[in-house]
């Protein structure tokens, strides 16, 4: 059982930053960041898996958002700068299983992930 907490979530107004943290128990895994806004389906919002040597981000965060893991300390975070008012959202840390370089990974689909932190909530003003 792997079990994840994120922190970090806060309000900011437009043009300000945020660091996402997640804490996770348990080995290696890729991992994402999702999120939800009011309305809205879940989304994913950016990806990293140990061994593939490679991010992956949604569009509307290329640029904005860089995803880091320190599997030393079982960490995951998400810098986010630049937010904009429709970042606002429930973000989401997701754990799935580790996926071989050569492997296929979806990395936003969800299903693609066994646990999900509980959220915390990122709130951006104009």
């Amino acid at each position: 059982q792997v079990q994840l907490q994120e922190s970090g979530g806060g309000s900011v107004q437009s043009g300000g930053s945020l660091k996402l943290s997640c804490a996770a128990s348990g080995g290696t895994r890729c991992m994402a960041w999702f999120r939800q806004a009011p309305g809205k389906e879940r989304e994913g919002v950016s990806g990293i898996c140990t061994g593939r040597g490679k991010t992956y981000y949604a569009d509307s965060g290329k640029g904005r958002f860089t995803i880091s893991q320190d599997n030393a300390k079982n960490m995951l975070y998400l810098q986010m700068n630049s937010l904009k008012p429709e970042d606002t959202a429930m973000y989401y840390c997701a754990a799935g299983a580790p996926v071989s370089p050569g492997g296929t990974w979806y990395w936003d689909w969800a299903e693609e992930y066994n646990y999900w932190g509980q959220e915390t909530q990122v709130t951006v003003s104009s």
